[in-house]
C-alpha cells in the first residue's frame, strides 16, 4: 500500500490494522535533544481514546503508548523514532456478517476494486483506529513547536444543527465537556440532539475548527507547497473529512474585494499588522503571522444500526443493520487528531523554510 508517510522534513510513516496487533507509527527528521517521555504522547492519545463518554465507541482500550526507539535518557537521539500502541480489545466476531456485502459510506468496495480482497474487520487501515499513530507523532510536533511558540489548538464547532456562539467563546470550556465544543449551552444543546440520533439508531456530523498562533510569517512554500494547500491535504487526509476551510472558507465566494481583502495598518512600535483576518492567516501560500484559523467538516459515522440498502460480493441486494461498537458522532475523538495533523504541518513547513534564506544558513553555520 502506497501513501502511509507523510511529511519532507518532520516525516512519519504510519501502520497497523484496527484489529491486529497494534498500531504504530515511525517518526524521521525530529531534532535531536528534545526532552521526550511516553507521558507527553499519552496525553494525546488520552484525547481520541475510545469509551470516555456516551458519544464515543465503547470498545475498551487504555491505548497505552510505548517508545521502541530514538529516545535515550530521556531526550531524543535524532535517530528514527518508533512508537506503538497495541491493540487489546478487539471483537473481529462482531464483523464476520460483513464479509460478503459492502457497508453504505464505507471503503468496502474500494478496497476489493483496488487490492481483490479486503480486511473486513473493523475496516482494516481506513478505520478510524489508523489515526492512533498521527496523534502519537502530532504529539511530538506539538511540543516542538510549544518550544518555538506556536500553540495548536482545535475544537468542536459544530454538531448536526446546533453551532457554538462565538460571543460565549470561552477556551477552558474546551476541557470541560465531552464534546469539546467552547461554548457550554452549545455542547448542551449538541447533547441533546446526539441523544435523538441514538435513539433513531442515527449518528451525526459535525465541524472541528483550530487555530494556530505563534507561526512566524514567511512560512510555506508559493507554487505546490503552499501553507494552505499542505494543511488542505493533511486534514482532508483524515477518513471522514469531507471539506476543509481556511479563514472566511466558502463565504468569499459570496464576498466582494473591498470587505476580502485584509487592511495593513502600522502599530505604535513599527510593526505590520491586519485589521481584519479573512485569510486565515496564510496570503500566497505563506504565513503573514496572524492566527491560523482552519476548518474541517466531519461526515456522520457511516457505522449505524438502523436499516440501510445495499449488496454483497455476489451482486445480490440485501438490507443490512451494523452490528458492532461505533461511535454516534466521528468530531469530538477527532478534535485532537486535526490538531495533530496541522502540527505535523506547520513543524515540517517550518523546518523547511529554514533554507530560504541564505543570510539565515550563513548565521547559523557561523555559529557552529
Amino acid at each position: 500500500m502506497f501513501g502511509s508517510t507523510f511529511g519532507n522534513i518532520f516525516k512519519i510513516t504510519t501502520w497497523g490494522e484496527s484489529h491486529g496487533a497494534g498500531i504504530g507509527v515511525v517518526i524521521d527528521g525530529c531534532p535531536a535533544g528534545l526532552p521526550l517521555c511516553e507521558e507527553d504522547i499519552q496525553a494525546y492519545l488520552d484525547r481520541r481514546k475510545p469509551g470516555q463518554s456516551r458519544y464515543t465507541t465503547q470498545r475498551k482500550e487504555s491505548d497505552r503508548v510505548e517508545i521502541l526507539s530514538g529516545v535515550f535518557e530521556g531526550k531524543t537521539t535524532g535517530t528514527p523514532i518508533s512508537l506503538i500502541v497495541a491493540n487489546t480489545d478487539q471483537r473481529s466476531h462482531d464483523y464476520s456478517e460483513i464479509a460478503n456485502y459492502y457497508r453504505p459510506g464505507h471503503a468496502d468496495r474500494n478496497y476489493d476494486v483496488k487490492y481483490g480482497f479486503r480486511d473486513y474487520r473493523g475496516g482494516g487501515r481506513s478505520s478510524g483506529r489508523e489515526t492512533i499513530g498521527r496523534v502519537a507523532a502530532g504529539a511530538v510536533a506539538a511540543k516542538i513547536l510549544r518550544e518555538l511558540g506556536v500553540e495548536v489548538c482545535a475544537y468542536t464547532l459544530s454538531i448536526g444543527p446546533v453551532s457554538i456562539n462565538r460571543d460565549l467563546f470561552d477556551f477552558e470550556e474546551i476541557q470541560n465537556n465531552a464534546l469539546f465544543m467552547p461554548d457550554a449551552a452549545a455542547a448542551k444543546e449538541a447533547s441533546a440532539y446526539l441523544e435523538k440520533c441514538m435513539s433513531e439508531k442515527n449518528s451525526a456530523g459535525g465541524m472541528i475548527e483550530c487555530k494556530i498562533t505563534g507561526v512566524p510569517a514567511g512560512i510555506g512554500e508559493p507554487v505546490f507547497e503552499k501553507l494552505n494547500a499542505n494543511l488542505g491535504k493533511a486534514i482532508l487526509s483524515i477518513g471522514a473529512v469531507k471539506s476543509f476551510e481556511i479563514g472566511d472558507g466558502i463565504r468569499v465566494a459570496s464576498s466582494d474585494g473591498l470587505h476580502n481583502n485584509d487592511a495593513y495598518r502600522m502599530d505604535n512600535e513599527g510593526n505590520v499588522w491586519k485589521k481584519t483576518n479573512h485569510s486565515g492567516g496564510i496570503t500566497g501560500g505563506l504565513s503573514d503571522g496572524t492566527p491560523i484559523i482552519i476548518r474541517a467538516a466531519f461526515k456522520p459515522t457511516p457505522s449505524i444500526a438502523s436499516i440501510q440498502e445495499s449488496v454483497t460480493r455476489s451482486g445480490e441486494e440485501l438490507d443490512i443493520s451494523i452490528k458492532g461498537r461505533h461511535d454516534p458522532i466521528i468530531v469530538p475523538r477527532a478534535v485532537v487528531v486535526v490538531e495533530s495533523m496541522a502540527a505535523l504541518t506547520i513543524l515540517d513547513s517550518m523546518l523547511a523554510s529554514m533554507t530560504s534564506r541564505i543570510d539565515r544558513i550563513k548565521t547559523f553555520f557561523e555559529k557552529l
